[in-house]
């Protein structure tokens, strides 16, 4: 075998053994990607702001911010099987995008769900993966965009709903608790604790407060499980 030959095979061998990412995509793909991603944003502006918005003035939704990184996470870990996939577009995701880009405005217009906006934008992301990319790449992409849910913060009346039982939990073990204290009595009303001390009410009553639920540790801890 010529030298000629042996440098050959050692570039062949090289080339086949050097790990392929995200650097070894075109820049026509980036530029694709970027203008999907700004026409996605055009598109869902109005409720990417007012969910941003809600996670830096309610503290229960702060952890939303780290939402999008743990996908791009997930996103990352097969990277190189998806810098390998041969895009191949499925018609059926075109439908659904329509779809459910349609089903958005008639929300908007006419149904009013609150929740419905945010997981119609998310749905739609998906949709539009499935489109462009097949059923290949939605098996590695399925779970980075479905886990976005948890940064989507819930509608208030469903909120209070979902918080009022654990207050009422957490005032009554409050109350147990203080109640060992020499002198004191408690009694629970709803989600207020009254005080009696040496037989003198103080003070209008502890309101447990939706702080003191949990809800947010709850939120966050499943985001962290899954």
């Amino acid at each position: 075998m010529s030298e000629y030959d042996n440098n050959n095979s050692i570039e062949d061998v090289q080339a086949v053994e050097q790990p392929m990412g995200w650097h070894s995509l075109s820049k026509d793909v980036y530029v694709r990607i970027l203008i999907i991603a700004g026409l996605f944003c055009v598109l869902f502006y109005s409720d990417l702001y007012r969910i941003v918005y809600r996670w830096l003035k309610d503290p229960s939704w702060s952890h939303g911010f780290l939402i999008p990184f743990f996908s791009l996470y997930f996103l990352n870990q097969h990277d190189e099987k998806i810098v390998r996939l041969k895009p191949s577009r499925n018609y059926l995701g075109l439908f659904l995008m329509v779809s459910f880009i349609v089903l958005y405005f008639l929300n908007i217009s006419f149904l009013n769900f609150g929740y419905g906006n945010p997981i119609l934008m998310i749905a739609t992301l998906g949709a539009i993966i499935l489109f462009l990319g097949g059923w290949a790449l939605i098996k590695y992409t399925w779970l980075p965009v479905v886990y976005l849910i948890f940064a989507v913060p819930l509608p208030g009346r469903f909120y209070k709903e979902l918080t009022i039982p654990m207050r009422q939990i957490a005032a009554k073990i409050a109350s147990a608790t203080l109640n060992l204290v020499p002198e004191l009595q408690t009694t629970v009303n709803g989600v207020v604790i009254d005080i009696i001390y040496k037989g003198a009410r103080i003070g209008d009553g502890l309101d447990v407060a939706d702080a003191c639920s949990g809800m947010r540790l709850l939120m966050a801890f499943l985001a962290l499980g899954v």
